[in-house]
């Protein structure tokens, strides 16, 4: 059954445009194509990279919030009470009114004391401004060097000045090294955020934030195996660019440097806003939906990819409304 459903799954149908099989697609000692197998290598990677994330925050970042003067906030502890305890584990963190009564007669506290429990407890469980500012100086540190890679990579790649280069002789692409390596990098860091989201810092987009992961993965995957590898570098390059941006900025708000925070939320909102909403859409949408086309046609590999890549438009635009939202209250406001 594994077999079949191996066969199923590689038909060159999925994968390659029609005409080509995967007989096209073989390798000689000149000449290598990206092989699926070789994404195996990205969870090793990955598990690499957040032993490498623990020992940058235990011994750069943390004693860097020190030296800059972030400091956590002293909340009271809730008092040992083991059936509030095991009520906020299993039932809610944030009993309504009933519930307090009805855990105020089963304590024999009084109800405010009660609902005091609570909020103490919540707040205990509220990520510091230590971690905070140890898991952006670590995304800061990945996005900046991530971000200058792709540009050492791609400076003399014809694509990334003419957009229509992306499509010439595909998908007979040879891979270079240099690419390998580039999309490695970046594959094995989304798999990194994967396994530390339950240990990162929840934020109101949590939700948002593991489709992105997800969608990324899938995109960078499947661009992978089908050999979309130019159009990839292009989405990822991009994608960066805002984020090297977006972590100093939170740094500098922990670090209570308000008018440092805010100018660069406003150099962040303008790479944003015109990476994510105009160059994107052009660069990346536009060329693979038209001018591919120019070069094949449609087949299961191009709607996929289409589908992951407006999947992140739509996330685009999602952050982008609250982008704009904080822009115009900071604008009547003055504060971010």
């Amino acid at each position: 059954m594994a077999r079949s459903l191996n066969e199923w799954l590689w038909q060159h149908e999925f994968w390659l445009p029609p005409g080509i099989t995967w007989e096209d697609m073989q390798e000689s000692e000149d000449i290598h194509y990206p092989q699926p197998r070789d994404l195996l290598l990205s969870i090793p990677f990955a598990l690499i990279l957040v032993v490498i994330r623990c020992a940058f925050e235990r011994a750069i970042a943390l004693p860097l919030s020190s030296k800059l003067g972030v400091r956590d906030k002293q909340r009271p502890k809730a008092q040992p009470n083991p059936m509030l305890e095991t009520f906020y584990s299993t039932r809610c963190k944030n009993p309504e009114e009933g519930e307090l009564i009805s855990l105020a007669k089963q304590c024999d506290l009084p109800v405010r004391k009660v609902e005091r429990w609570f909020r103490h407890r919540r707040n205990t469980d509220r990520p510091s401004l230590s971690k905070k500012f140890c898991e952006a100086c670590w995304r800061f540190t990945f996005y900046i060097t991530s971000f200058f890679t792709g540009l050492a990579v791609l400076y003399d790649k014809p694509w990334l000045w003419d957009h229509r280069e992306c499509w010439t002789g595909y998908p007979q692409q040879p891979l270079q090294p240099s690419l390998f390596w580039y999309y490695l990098l970046e594959l094995s860091f989304y798999w990194s955020l994967v396994f530390t989201l339950p240990f990162d810092v929840k934020r109101k987009d949590f939700k948002e934030q593991i489709v992105h992961h997800a969608a990324t993965i899938f995109l960078i995957s499947f661009s992978y195996c089908a050999n979309y590898i130019r159009i990839g570098t292009l989405v990822m390059v991009i994608h960066d660019a805002s984020d090297c941006f977006l972590e100093p900025t939170k740094i500098f708000n922990y670090m209570k440097w308000k008018k440092t925070c805010d100018s660069l939320f406003m150099i962040f909102s303008a790479v944003f806003l015109i990476s994510r909403l105009v160059i994107f859409p052009y660069t990346v949408l536009y060329n693979t939906y038209y001018y591919s086309m120019e070069i094949f046609q449609p087949f299961f590999g191009y709607y996929f990819v289409n589908a992951l890549l407006i999947i992140l438009q739509l996330l685009h635009v999602f952050w982008s409304c609250l982008i704009i939202h904080m822009v115009y209250k900071f604008i009547l406001q003055g504060t971010v």
